[in-house]
């Protein structure tokens, strides 16, 4: 499994997660200052240094806020794959439903999108939530872009922890 590096804009913020080779490539441009190094150590024939875990910019690098794409994944993690109607967790058999279905003109959007176990997803069928008697445990929003959706969440290494604290919440807040 290849190092992955988080990647903080000037004002300590997360902007991404590289790869070591880009982190390395970033850090002898002097691009990037080094604020954690990792255990590994990248060894050459005249020198050897720690592979860094986090690296900083060395200027501020402005970036207009992105969205988090639509897709089955990031609807079930924004979900935590707990089911929207039952909220039993179940990781294999989630499905997407839509909270009005889309053969009564529901759109494939964040807000009408919801984690489902298959079990509610056939009990609901074509039917809005009123009429199947199922009501939502949480309203479906659009969740912030946040850096671990990209990398996977609970996979960042725990160095990591203090600058990703503020994402770090539970999907209630992660809300708009």
């Amino acid at each position: 499994m290849p190092a992955s590096v988080l990647v903080l804009n000037f004002s300590y913020e997360p902007l991404g997660v590289v790869g070591f080779q880009r982190a390395v490539r970033l850090l002898f441009a002097r691009k990037v200052e080094v604020v954690h190094s990792g255990d590994r150590v990248i060894r050459t024939t005249s020198v050897a240094f720690p592979l860094p875990s986090i690296v900083r910019m060395l200027y501020y690098v402005r970036r207009s806020r992105k969205r988090v794409a639509l897709t089955k994944k990031n609807v079930l993690l924004r979900d935590d794959y707990v089911c929207a109607y039952c909220t039993m967790r179940s990781g294999n058999d989630m499905t997407v439903d839509h909270v009005i279905p889309r053969s009564r003109g529901g759109a494939s959007a964040w807000e009408n999108l919801v984690a489902c176990c298959s079990t509610c997803n056939s009990r609901k069928g074509s039917r809005t939530p009123d009429e199947a008697r199922m009501p939502l445990r949480r309203k479906a929003r659009e969740p912030r872009y946040i850096p671990f959706v990209v990398v996977r969440r609970h996979t960042a290494p725990d160095e990591w922890g203090k600058y990703l604290a503020l994402y770090n919440v539970g999907i209630e807040e992660r809300v708009e």
